[in-house]
């Protein structure tokens, strides 16, 4: 049970890189306006997918029920079908691996260049001409992603309970960044008064989440 409730916050962990997603778009129309929107459609098709296939999948299975449940059961036919499911897996997670490292890369590399703000191995970028698009390339970034993509690839296959790994690091995450702080955050932006009846309902959804 606790790994299903693991396994539910982190489907949910989005909200680690919400502000990161927000901060990058442009201002018109109003940032607040789009993430809304954004956070409706997102939230209503991952609940729509998620939510039947874990209480299906529990309820026919229990605490039996697979990692992996494409080959989890042992069974690998239809081919078609699970090599199809297998190339939808690898689309969302290069795409949402950009989306969640991003708050780790921005920290590490804003940290190196505190360290040393006149090296030209942190500071310098060259720009590239890719077709007729011209981009600029760090070394920085360069070296040090390629290195963390590497350790965590590594460190991934040489996990075989990788998959509760992920479950308990998606309980952890989630009460502080998805509950405790936009709480927090509300009290302090509407200057909610300590021990005051709304204060301490919020308090209580805290505790309780």
């Amino acid at each position: 049970m606790l790994r299903a409730v693991g396994d539910m916050a982190f489907a949910f962990a989005y909200s680690t890189v919400l502000i990161e997603i927000q901060d990058t778009l442009k201002s018109s129309p109003p940032e607040n306006k789009t993430m809304k929107k954004a956070n409706t459609i997102g939230m209503s098709t991952e609940t729509t997918l998620y939510l039947p296939c874990s209480c299906l999948g529990y309820t026919a299975f229990g605490d039996h029920a697979p990692g992996n449940f494409l080959t989890g059961f042992g069974f690998y036919e239809p081919f078609w079908l699970v090599d199809l499911a297998n190339v939808f897996i690898v689309v969302h997670l290069v795409g949402a691996y950009q989306v969640l490292a991003q708050p780790v890369f921005s920290v590490v590399e804003a940290w190196l260049y505190s360290l040393s703000p006149e090296s030209n191995l942190i500071t310098e970028e060259y720009p590239v001409n890719i077709g007729r698009r011209k981009v600029s390339l760090s070394l920085l970034r360069l070296v040090w992603r390629t290195l963390f993509v590497v350790m965590a690839t590594v460190l991934a296959m040489a996990l075989p309970f990788f998959n509760d790994i992920l479950a308990l690091l998606g309980a952890i995450r989630f009460w502080p960044m998805t509950v405790y702080f936009p709480v927090e955050m509300y009290i302090a932006q509407k200057k909610i008064k300590r021990a005051s009846k709304s204060w301490v309902g919020l308090q209580i959804l805290n505790f309780v989440c």
